[in-house]
């Protein structure tokens, strides 16, 4: 039987609800760069194909090794606001000021304007995504708990798309050319950001620590990080679902436009998606205290990989089975995104056992440097593949060009849906074992005890089988 959580570990509905608000802008960024601004780019600002998959593709990557100084900035700096709230703070100019930037280019723009311009989105991002990621693994130390608080900021995130999906379809109704509608997005980060932040650093005080901070030396610190075999688990499943991403949203305007033949549903058929997503959270938060978190993202990796290939049944200009197919897929995706999240606080605390030292922020920001490097290679690798099967974003396209994206956009999601599953499947930390974890990390902190590194022995034992947990309510 699952225990109740103490009071310490309970996370309260308002606090919920202002660590979730940050999430509203991040996401009205995060869709845009990835689904609406490279086709924008490459057609409407006139860079082509292959300069937009090499800009996008490089600053993604080159954001990659932000991610880790992130961390490491943040799991040691020390104010009288805390560790967190600083760079959270800091980050909102930074990303308000390349928002402008980067969604109101002006026709004709050079490439090092983009690049630059990005890249300093991607570091206001990384400032506070690591930030805000390793705050929250921090509000609680249950193992439900922790899926209570991913799956709010999740929840946000999806409210935060929808609405940036809304504001062009306003825009463009009211007369509004495409460049007006990509800076509506720019102007919703701008307004929503400020406040967001602002409202989650009062409302929530950021906990203490039990036990004063240790310092490992470089090496051993390295060395626990590449021998923490739950942490191999999630970088290798991250790494791929990246690249998984990077696929389904560099081509998923081209496959509704050319693939479908529905050249004017692609903002609805998003806004179908994220809705069904957000309605699905609380039945996924259940399902996981039945199941455990990683059975159920096994489980939803097993929904995606059937779902996908459906695409290729859809008829070609109807809406109405192409919305079935995005609530279906809708109400599957909400689990991955909260749920590795929620996993990766847990792989956090088996680090914390071992080596004393609480390295959240450096934990977020490997799972977020191996998603951005998939990315970053999809967005690459897409751009150039329909180069060279001669796909254009403007129209003219053969029906042979046509049927090659939407190969590449349903195949390799499928397979990677498929691979993730069987490597999460194996996951070796659940409910009971993450339990003695804490305890461990507790005992340790009220005792004072400082310990040397690797005295924690790696688990080895295996998962629960089936989809079954050890324990249920």
């Amino acid at each position: 039987m699952t225990d109740v959580p103490t009071a310490n570990d309970r996370v309260k509905p308002f606090w919920l609800f202002a660590y979730s608000l940050p999430g509203l802008p991040v996401a009205a960024m995060s869709l845009p760069l990835a689904v609406y601004l490279p086709p924008f780019y490459e057609s409407d600002v006139g860079l082509g194909n292959l300069a937009v998959g090499i800009i996008f593709g490089a600053t993604r990557f080159l954001d990659v090794f932000l991610d880790p100084i992130m961390g490491v900035l943040s799991d040691r700096t020390r104010t009288r606001w805390g560790r967190r709230k600083i760079w959270m703070a800091l980050a909102v100019p930074v990303m308000c000021l390349a928002s402008l930037l980067v969604f109101m280019p002006q026709p004709g723009a050079t490439w090092p304007s983009v690049v630059a311009s990005i890249f300093l989105l991607f570091v206001g991002y990384t400032m506070l995504s690591i930030a805000h990621l390793a705050w929250g693994s921090e509000l609680s130390s249950d193992y439900h708990e922790r899926s209570k608080v991913t799956a709010s900021r999740e929840f946000a995130y999806l409210v935060g798309m929808i609405a940036v999906l809304l504001l062009p379809a306003v825009i463009q109704a009211q007369g509004g050319d495409k460049f007006a509608q990509i800076a509506s997005m720019g102007w919703f980060v701008v307004g929503t950001l400020p406040f967001g932040v602002a409202f989650a650093l009062w409302a929530i005080p950021e906990k203490k620590q039990l036990q004063a901070p240790v310092r490992m030396p470089l090496r051993p610190a390295l060395k626990a990080i590449l021998n923490n075999k739950p942490l191999r688990y999630v970088l290798l499943s991250d790494l791929v679902a990246g690249i998984s991403g990077g696929v389904v949203a560099t081509l998923f305007i081209y496959m509704v436009t050319f693939g479908l033949q529905l050249p004017k549903a692609a903002s609805w058929l998003l806004i179908v998606y994220f809705v069904m997503g957000a309605i699905a959270i609380p039945p996924m938060i259940w399902l996981s205290k039945k199941l455990g978190k990683h059975q159920t993202f096994v489980l939803s990796c097993v929904v995606n990989a059937v779902l996908l290939p459906c695409f290729f049944f859809l008829p070609k200009g109807e809406i109405e089975p192409a919305i079935v197919l995005f609530m279906l897929l809708g109400l599957n995706m909400s689990a991955g995104p909260f749920l590795f999240r929620a996993i990766m606080a847990d792989v956090a605390d088996h680090d914390h056992a071992e080596t004393g030292e609480a390295r959240a922020g450096v934990y977020f920001s490997l799972l977020a440097l191996t998603n951005k490097l998939g990315y970053s290679c999809a967005i690459f690798l897409s751009y150039a593949l329909l180069a060279y099967v001669g796909f254009s974003g403007k129209g003219n396209n053969s029906p042979e060009a046509v049927n090659s994206m939407m190969l590449m956009y349903v195949v390799p999601p499928t397979l990677i849906s498929l691979g993730i599953g069987w490597v999460m499947w194996h996951f070796p930390i659940d409910e009971n074992r993450q339990r003695e974890l804490r305890n461990i990390i507790e005992k340790r902190a009220m005792a004072d005890v400082q310990p040397e590194p690797e005295v924690l022995a790696v688990d080895n034992r295996p998962p629960t089988p089936g989809f079954i947990s050890a324990s249920a309510d």
